[in-house]
């Protein structure tokens, strides 16, 4: 196995396993929030998916699908790059209204595919190669954004099914 196979196979695992985490949810469920601090399974879902559209479309230097195939407006909210949720407050994390269990999963699944389509076009040469962010001490490279892009995909994912978990009781993960 290679490093495209990889890391292909990570990103397309975020899929499946959020496939699992909002089966048979409810609208109430997805925007349930167990304390008023705590993100929803909805905003969760939502915010994996944007964070990975925005930073696979800057390694890429092409427009984000969420502007580019009008995402914004199925989740109608407004097509501002920056509403990926870095940094939201509890009160706008809480006033995130989820959208259907469909719109969740039809953008992350248009966003990890053009992840994995980017990922096929990079050699190990690219992977290297230092991203122009020296806030960061040593500047990231392509490689690292990658890992990072899927480590917070992967820690979101598992957010939601813990939020799921306390929202519905033991017993629900059962495939």
């Amino acid at each position: 196995m290679n490093w495209h196979d990889l890391l292909n196979d990570g990103y397309g695992r975020i899929p499946e396993f959020l496939e699992h985490v909002l089966k048979e949810l409810t609208q109430d469920d997805l925007n349930w929030q167990p304390k008023s601090d705590c993100n929803s399974i909805g905003w969760l879902t939502w915010h994996l998916t944007r964070q990975q559209d925005a930073q696979i479309a800057s390694l890429m230097g092409e427009e984000q699908l969420w502007i580019k195939e009008k995402w914004h407006a199925r989740f109608n909210r407004k097509a501002e790059p920056e509403d990926v949720g870095f940094g939201d407050t509890p009160e706008q994390a809480a006033a995130f209204k989820s959208p259907d269990i469909r719109t969740l999963l039809d953008y992350n699944r248009a966003v990890v595919a053009r992840s994995k389509q980017y990922i096929q076009t990079l050699s190990e040469t690219d992977l290297d190669k230092e991203l122009n962010e020296p806030w960061f001490k040593p500047p990231p490279t392509v490689g690292v954004r990658l890992i990072s892009i899927l480590d917070d995909s992967i820690m979101h994912a598992g957010q939601a099914a813990y939020i799921r978990g306390l929202r519905q009781g033991k017993g629900w993960q059962k495939y």
